[in-house]
């Protein structure tokens, strides 16, 4: 997959990267993930994770995470821009434990890490996955909603790079921040039924024509009130733990860094 025509490692590695080999994944995130991206408009996310070396993961200058954008911190991102955010393996794994939407995404979401030896790692990870799901998860998917929902309606402040006059000079209110609700909460209901996310967004259509001003303000909340209450129902219902086991998740961590170092750290000590 690729991003104006530019592969998505070439994009990671115009961004200063240090280390390319370790990546065990990576992925367009965004509208684009979810089916809804409109053309000339959006701006091209890209998500990953990597493994760092042993001498970083264990040293006293962590990498947990890197962050990168063409565009300035307060300048708004444009259809030519790119977002670049990677993970180290912990950092993910201690965000997607608590149920983190986006890092939720990744478990998801189709992996193109060129490196076919570091696609395994991820790979045998994922396998693993209902380890990082739990009943909890929805309060995480409901925060997100809330305070997306007081941000449209101006009770929780705007933000400054999120904003997005142009849609609420036309629509009345930031179309595209109100689709990403609706869609966290259809996420948020098909995770708790069947321990999944689909992408593209099965809703994909309905995203898109909120995203166009096909509902008023008042639609758009009275429809999140209602899947907000579908959601903690089907929560209630789920079949996932009431939490997740942060041993389990440790070890299936504690084995991927070592999957990727050639380690056998279950070797006995002497």
């Amino acid at each position: 997959m690729t991003t104006t025509g530019i592969s998505l490692m070439d994009h990671v590695r115009a961004a200063g990267f240090p280390y390319l080999s370790d990546i065990v994944h990576v992925f367009v995130g965004g509208s684009e993930l979810h089916g809804a991206k409109l053309d000339g408009t959006d701006d091209h996310d890209i998500y990953g994770v990597f493994v760092e070396p042993p001498e970083i993961a264990l040293g006293l200058d962590a990498c947990e995470h890197f962050v990168w954008s063409t565009s300035g911190n307060e300048q708004r991102n444009t259809a030519d821009d790119v977002d670049i955010t990677l993970y180290s393996l912990r950092k993910w794994a201690k965000l997607a434990a608590k149920g983190n939407p986006t890092c939720l995404h990744f478990m998801f979401a189709e992996n193109q890490s060129p490196h076919t030896l570091h696609k395994y790692v991820w790979s045998n990870l994922t396998h693993a996955k209902e380890s990082f799901l739990a009943k909890s998860h929805i309060s995480q998917f409901i925060g997100f909603v809330d305070a997306q929902l007081g941000r449209l309606t101006g009770e929780r402040g705007k933000g400054k790079k999120g904003q997005r006059p142009e849609l609420e000079t036309r629509f009345g209110y930031d179309t595209k921040a109100g689709m990403h609700s609706i869609r966290l909460l259809y996420e948020a209901i098909e995770l708790m039924r069947i321990g999944s996310m689909t992408f593209p967004r099965p809703e994909k259509e309905l995203l898109i024509s909120i995203r166009q001003g096909a509902w008023s303000l008042d639609k758009l909340i009275a429809e999140a009130n209602l899947l907000i209450h579908e959601a903690k129902k089907a929560s209630e219902e789920s079949k996932l733990p009431d939490e997740v086991d942060r041993k389990c998740v440790s070890e299936i961590v504690t084995e991927a860094y070592c999957e990727a170092w050639g380690w056998d750290y279950r070797k006995p000590k002497r």
